[in-house]
Order: structure tokens, then sequence, then C-alpha cells
């Protein structure tokens, strides 16, 4: 027989997919690294399990404890599958532009979800990172992970998303490109393929608004879960070799492109990998391997990414739709 000993052991090993549609006309091979099939639908779900554990070990946290994290959805999935094991009681504050969908799936998985205004600074009191960390000093024998902070974040791609990528492309991968929040996949990654091959190019794609692109021009910006407002201790910008930044309209165009000339339901921030990873492929020979990660499911995003009628009211999408 053949079997998995829980659902958690599903992450991780996802498939490396060519995406002949999009890159009709490319030299290069473009690969997606498809981590929207991990078992929480993104590419969170190889830290969830990680961060816990690093609690753990840290006496941190202990049995019947609460996890506390601030988080645009997807590593609360992760860390809530992985707590469903251990007993654990889940609370996680997020920001109000994350889709009705992110929400809902966390209240099904058992957690407590505190929604925070976005469009305030990081040091605010009212910014979901401060909320955070309020609650976990109000509630006892409570532990935030910490996805900012917490260095087992990036270890975790050092020790599975890069190594499968090396062995996937039997080395031959020349490009990297990730689209960047807490800076663990790129940077873990990122790191593990350099350490192969230092001439490996990394890039990474940052929505227009974000502090790693524009310092002097930080604003809020529609396309979830990626950019920030600060430095996250989880991301090192030397592993970086290159940068692209992408609009909303951009990525949101881009993640329609790819549900429709793929058939690969993803969100924005795999839209706004995507732009750039095409951006960057342009400028390459035959020999170049790029592999992209798409970082999660579309189905987190119906409502938003998906609705015609969203997109029109936030100037996302002028009269018809032009992929019609």
């Amino acid at each position: 027989m053949e079997y998995l000993p829980n659902y958690l052991a599903a992450t991780g090993n996802t498939p490396l997919i060519a995406l002949p549609n999009l890159t009709r006309g490319l030299e290069p091979l473009v690969l997606a690294k498809a981590e929207q099939l991990n078992p929480g639908g993104s590419v969170k779900d190889r830290i969830g399990l990680a961060l816990i554990e690093q609690g753990e070990r840290e006496g941190k946290l202990a049995p019947g404890g609460t996890i506390i994290e601030p988080t645009s959805g997807n590593t609360g999935i992760s860390l809530a599958i992985a707590a469903a094991a251990k007993g654990y009681r889940l609370v996680f504050v997020m920001p109000d532009k994350v889709s009705e969908e992110k929400r809902s799936l966390l209240r099904a998985l058992g957690a407590k979800v505190v929604i925070c205004p976005t469009d305030v600074p990081y040091e605010s009191p009212e910014s979901y990172y401060s909320v955070a960390s309020r609650l976990e000093r109000e509630i006892p024998n409570s532990y935030q992970p910490n996805q900012y902070r917490n260095q087992a974040n990036p270890m975790a791609h050092y020790r599975s998303t890069g190594p499968e990528i090396w062995r996937q492309t039997d080395g031959r991968v020349t490009h990297l490109v990730a689209s960047v929040g807490t800076g663990g996949t790129i940077t873990g990654a990122g790191r593990y393929l350099k350490d192969q091959n230092p001439d490996v190019v990394v890039v990474g794609a940052d929505p227009a608004g974000s502090i790693y692109t524009q310092p002097d021009d930080v604003h809020p910006y529609l396309t979830e879960g990626i950019g920030e407002d600060f430095w996250p201790e989880t991301f090192d910008p030397r592993i970086v070799d290159r940068w692209v930044t992408v609009t909303d309209r951009e990525a949101y165009t881009m993640a329609r492109r790819i549900a429709r000339e793929e058939a690969m339901l993803v969100g924005s921030s795999t839209g706004t990998a995507m732009h750039a990873a095409v951006v960057v492929a342009a400028e390459l020979g035959p020999d170049a391997v790029v592999v992209v990660i798409f970082c999660d499911t579309g189905r987190n995003y119906i409502s938003k990414l998906y609705d015609d009628e969203w997109l029109r009211a936030h100037g996302l999408l002028d009269g018809d739709d032009p992929e019609e």
C-alpha cells in the first residue's frame, strides 16, 4: 500500500511545469515551480511546521498553547495544518485587504481571525504586526512564530525548495525568479542554488509601492502577501542580483493570463513573479533555464482577482475584459 502518515506529509516535491503558451516566442526554457499544489495551496506550507518546531525547541511553545501570527493568510493556513496534529489554538492577525476566502478558510480550520487596517505604518499600534505582538503579551501561554524574524523560515527553503529545484533541473537552472514578502523563499532557495553554482541569477519581483524597490515611495497596493513597508530579518538582500518592479495591473493581468492560457489558477503574487520572469526571459538565449516560483492558488481570490466588477472598481480593468 502507498499512503502518507498525515496531510502535512504531502508538503513539498512540487513539480516543475513548462509554460508553452505564455512563453511562446521566448528563447529560454521557463518552468513554474507549482507551489499551489502543496496541501494548504501555497509555498508557505514549507515553513509552518518548521516555525512551530522552532518554538517548541526554544521552550516558547508549550502543549495547549496559542499560536499568534501576523499573516496575509497563507502562512496562517500552513500553521493551522501543522498545528492540527499538535493541539494548539490559533489566532491570526490580518490586514483588511486580504480576501474573504482566506479569512473564511482560516476560520474553517479553527482559527480566530483579527482584521487590522492596511493603510497604517508598520510601527502603528493598529498595524497587524503591532496587534499580533500585543496579543502575544496579553494571552497566556502564547507564542508568535514571527515569519518576519524567524530564521527557520529561510532555512526551510534552503533545505527543501532550493534542493528540489537543483535536482529537478539537473543543475541546469540559470535564473530563479520569486516575488518577495518575508524574503524567506528567495533567501533560502536562492542561497542554496548559489551555493551549488555562484552564477545562478536570483531575481526579485516586487509590487510597486513596496520598500524593496521604491524606498522613497512606499504606498499601499492591492497585491496580497508580498512586498513590505519594512525590511524583515528573514530577508538577505545580498542574495538578489536583480529586481523587477511590477504594478498591480501587470500582476493581475498576468495571473488571469496564466489561468486562461495555461489552466493554472494562481494568485496575484504569482502574477507578479511571472511578469518579472517574462521581462527577464526576453533578454536571454536558448541555453537559459528560468525557474519561477508560483506562490499560491487562485482559489483564494475568486471574489477579487477573478471578479471583473471588482477589478473595474479598483481601476484594474477598463471596459470589456481585454483577454476576451
